[in-house]
């Protein structure tokens, strides 16, 4: 078995940090191969504290999350129940709501228990098993999906919104450390980003791969940048207006942290961050295809940015500031 539980990272932790055992050893004690203990570490301790087992299974659940399977092959039942109305003439719109409103006992006690008009039309256009074709079973009978119109651009509301004319003078000053500015980079095509974020006094960056702008993956990401410091070491995040920062109240909750945004349009008003959007276009260019730039790459370009010295840093590098600063910690 090569999944490890919370129990194993415990003991992981206690072993690695306080008695100094090689990986092997290690392995040993919790019987599991070394390259999986070694895998452990590698992909869960951050990268700026000793490993630690409850940061380390949250990662690991974060991680664990199916993000590349469709909804309807999470559930069998759902997929079944969905493909017997269509066969029925059923809209995908109103199978979709059928399940809201009034959903079948046989999926009441399944984990997945609604999906979207959309899931399904994709269910039905990126059929490749060989079945009868639902296509059919629609109303204008279309082998090929039509390009749908562009939407109307829709303003975000973001709950719980709390503007940065609010945020104290300890931070727009720059007077203690643990305070993030965050943004996307995008590339050639919408879907894909980089997430930056910047800690504004020792300029420090950390860059995060993003498979799409939505929220859960967003928050997902400050999640492991967050824990990339000791515990409590992010007191604020700053963000701009983007549907992308949601979900903000869900770090306020876990890391205890308060987050501000800028005013609409107004993006000078993290002025670090954007600075540093301009220094990461060395290395991508405008209408890069992100697809193309692996994680491996971000760090790479990560350490270029933090071992640059600084001029408002006394010619420091911002990985020299956060170490000295971590180092007294």
């Amino acid at each position: 078995m090569s999944n490890l539980t919370f129990y194993d990272r415990q003991r992981i932790e206690y072993y690695l940090n306080f008695e100094r055992l090689s990986l092997r050893d290690i392995a040993g004690f919790i019987d599991r191969n070394v390259s999986i203990v070694s895998r452990e570490i590698k992909r869960n301790k951050p990268q700026l504290s000793p490993y630690n087992a409850e940061l380390a299974q949250r990662a690991a659940e974060r991680k664990r999350k199916i993000t590349n399977m469709k909804k309807l092959e999470k559930c069998e039942l759902l997929k079944k129940y969905v493909r017997e109305q269509l066969n029925d003439d059923w809209s995908p719109e109103q199978i979709a709501g059928r399940l809201v409103k009034h959903p079948p006992p046989e999926l009441k006690k399944v984990k997945v228990k609604t999906v979207c008009a959309e899931t399904i039309y994709q269910h039905i256009y990126n059929q490749n098993d060989g079945e009868d074709r639902l296509y059919h079973h629609l109303r204008r009978n279309q082998p090929k999906r039509q390009k749908q119109g562009k939407r109307k651009h829709r303003a975000q509301t973001i709950p719980d919104r709390v503007s940065i004319d609010q945020r104290p003078e300890i931070i727009n000053n720059k007077e203690r450390y643990g305070d993030l500015e965050t943004d996307l980079v995008l590339g050639r095509y919408a879907k894909e980003a980089i997430q930056t974020a910047y800690e504004r006094k020792a300029m420090y960056t950390i860059l995060q791969k993003l498979a799409s702008k939505k929220a859960e993956e967003s928050k997902d990401a400050l999640a492991e940048t967050i824990e990339t410091f000791p515990p409590n070491f992010i007191k604020s995040i700053t963000y701009d207006n983007g549907s992308e920062n949601t979900k903000h109240n869900d770090l306020e909750r876990d890391y205890r942290l308060e987050t501000f945004f800028c005013d609409p349009y107004a993006a000078w008003q993290k002025g670090g961050v954007e600075n540093l959007n301009g220094l990461i276009r060395q290395y991508i260019p405008k209408k890069t295809d992100l697809r193309t730039v692996s994680q491996e790459r971000l760090k790479f370009i990560e350490k270029r940015l933090n071992t640059r010295p600084r001029k408002s840093l006394n010619y420091l590098t911002p990985s020299e500031v956060i170490s000295n600063v971590l180092s007294t910690m």
